[in-house]
């Protein structure tokens, strides 16, 4: 069985590229179309969207993931494969209104089009067959693993992804099938990794991090977190806030959390003594395949 390594561009998932090699190495990448937040240096620009065949003008994951994921590849000495979906503007735009249509962490759709989806697409289009692959969770994290483990037992241990797999016989309509394409294995918590192992190995190693991977406005981050973030990333941060503001007009109730705006997020105090050991990973905006 053929293995593939699923990369997000943080400590974690690098640690098992660099030390449980696979025959693929997949990274699916965030990408927005507005130019407020383009990737600032014109020549990388170019090669990542070499690299994923489409154009790229930038991320709302932090721009570090770009170099991270540059210096992966060359630290591990393996290809690894870019992929991508959508833009993030053109998955919160449904229908043929334009009107805005938000994730909720209920309805995790982004996750799913631009994260889920391009590597299945990858996976049909070059593998082809049932996979092994590696999912970053740590040794204290084995209610996620049981919880991804039971999502699969009804079909034998082996996850499947919906997918269009032709027409009705009329050709009116869209026929829809069930694809088996990966086993997924943990293999931090078989062999007892914790997170303080992650953290030193990457110590004295040639490859640039971000501050935490994944889009830098995830509903998922605690409030706190993604007022720091404001700070950090201000024009990025601003895409979730105009957004937002076009999803409200579009329809009620439609913002990224139920308990607050991100405008109202942007304008409270900043948090001056956060340190990143005050979030796991689901505030920190983990998606995990």
């Amino acid at each position: 069985m053929k293995t593939v390594n699923s990369l997000s561009g943080g400590k974690t998932s690098s640690y098992i590229a660099a030390n449980y090699p696979a025959d693929y190495n997949v990274f699916s990448l965030v990408r927005t179309s507005d130019k407020n937040c383009m990737f600032p240096d014109k020549k990388i620009r170019q090669e990542v969207s070499d690299r994923l065949g489409t154009e790229f003008i930038g991320t709302l994951e932090e721009d570090m993931i770009i170099y991270t994921m540059l210096d992966l590849e060359q630290f591990i000495g393996s290809k690894i494969d870019w992929v991508t979906g959508k833009t993030f503007d053109e998955t919160v735009t449904r229908g043929k209104d334009g009107k805005i249509q938000l994730p909720t962490p209920m309805r995790r759709f982004c996750t799913v089009e631009m994260k889920i989806e391009p590597i299945f697409n990858f996976w049909k289009e070059n593998i082809k067959e049932v996979v092994e692959t590696r999912i970053g969770f740590r040794a204290n994290e084995t209610r996620r693993a049981n919880t991804m483990i039971e999502r699969c037992e009804p079909t034998n241990g082996v996850m499947t992804y919906k997918t269009i797999v032709g027409k009705s016989k009329n050709g009116k309509r869209n026929k829809w099938a069930d694809i088996p394409y990966q086993i997924p294995r943990f293999p931090l918590i078989e062999d007892n990794i914790y997170k303080d192992t992650v953290e030193k190995y990457w110590q004295d190693k040639n490859v640039r991090f971000a501050y935490m991977n994944n889009c830098v406005g995830c509903m998922h981050r605690n409030p706190l977190l993604l007022r720091k973030m404001f700070d950090k990333e201000p024009k990025k941060m601003n895409w979730f806030v105009e957004t937002e503001r076009k999803a409200i007009k579009s329809y009620k109730n439609n913002q990224w959390r139920s308990d607050v705006t991100y405008e109202q997020i942007g304008k409270s105090l900043s948090q001056f003594d956060l340190f990143d050991d005050d979030f796991n990973e689901c505030d920190s905006g983990y998606c995990g395949l």
